[in-house]
């Protein structure tokens, strides 16, 4: 029997108290064949939620903690001396699986964030002479911690670029901490059974693929990333890419086939456009002197756009 994604979203549910926004967006990055990035303080079930999706998915998961002495190759993968055969015999690591955790992926410098362009844009790694290609579906879930935390590194610019979406994980309420401390005060976690499988994931990807985008709400999301470029220039250094384009007209048709709509209207195009926009806009000093706020000048920007 084909699941549907709200049956994920709701086996999820019973692990993820509240974050409906931070457990939707996971399923838009999922349908939209895109890879996730979250940012909060520690503690907010960032990890959890990673790991509650993989679970409920029941495709091959691989975690890697991110620490200042990681090097590449423990991330791809390397190369031995098999003196027994007198030849070289390839160790792949731990980026083959359908699911990696990045975990504080802004504790390690650079040249390890370097490691993993390759993957998460060509779906391959390179390991000595030979090229291999990850499994399917692969999609990479990082977690970061904010950069004024002690021990962290900025992402490059590049790979923040690599991330479909950018999920800001914020505090609970204060209900939904009593619910925390009532469901796990006394007892940990129950890890979660697959209730869907790596096929229905194949299989929603093509059904989300075919929702129609009219020419009218292309236009729009064509304008709306242009003006990130254009307006508000007291606060942007620079605007967003044309891969943002993709992204908001992707996870708009996500956004659609979660509400059982075969056709993007422009509420999802704003709903979604703050997740692809957020880490592809360059924000100067004077977001913060001044009291803006990065999500308030993206409502902004997205307000100032006449819809279709």
């Amino acid at each position: 029997m084909n699941a549907h994604p709200q049956r994920l979203i709701d086996a999820m549910a019973t692990t993820i108290v509240g974050q409906r926004d931070v457990v939707e967006a996971l399923m838009l990055g999922l349908l939209a064949n895109g890879h996730v990035l979250l940012e909060g303080p520690p503690g907010l079930a960032k990890t959890l939620a990673c790991r509650t999706l993989a679970a409920a998915l029941g495709g091959e998961f691989k975690r890697i903690q991110f620490t200042p002495d990681l090097l590449p190759s423990d991330i791809v993968g390397t190369r031995i001396f098999d003196q027994h055969e007198r030849a070289f015999a390839t160790v792949l690591g731990p980026i083959f699986a359908n699911i990696v955790l990045a975990d504080e992926i802004n504790r390690a410098p650079a040249k390890v964030q370097s490691a993993l362009l390759e993957a998460m844009q060509e779906r391959q790694v390179t390991i000595g002479p030979q090229t291999h290609r990850l499994p399917l579906p692969f999609l990479v879930m990082a977690t970061m911690n904010p950069l004024d935390s002690e021990g962290t590194y900025a992402l490059p610019v590049a790979q923040m670029d690599r991330f479909l979406v950018k999920i800001d994980v914020g505090y609970p309420t204060r209900d939904e901490e009593l619910e925390i401390l009532e469901r796990f005060a006394v007892r940990d976690t129950l890890p979660l059974e697959a209730v869907a499988t790596l096929d229905d994931v194949a299989r929603w990807r093509a059904q989300a693929h075919d929702v129609h985008l009219e020419s009218k709400v292309k236009a729009y999301i064509v304008e709306l990333v242009a003006s990130t470029r254009e307006r508000e220039r007291a606060y942007i250094d620079y605007g967003a890419s044309p891969r943002a384009t993709l992204a908001i007209a992707n996870l708009a048709r996500g956004k659609a086939f979660l509400g059982g709509r075969d056709y993007v209207v422009p509420d999802d195009v704003r709903a979604v456009a703050p997740l692809a926009l957020r880490h592809r806009i360059g924000f100067n000093y004077r977001v913060t002197t001044d009291g803006v706020g990065v999500a308030a000048l993206l409502d902004r920007l997205i307000a100032a756009v006449p819809t279709p």
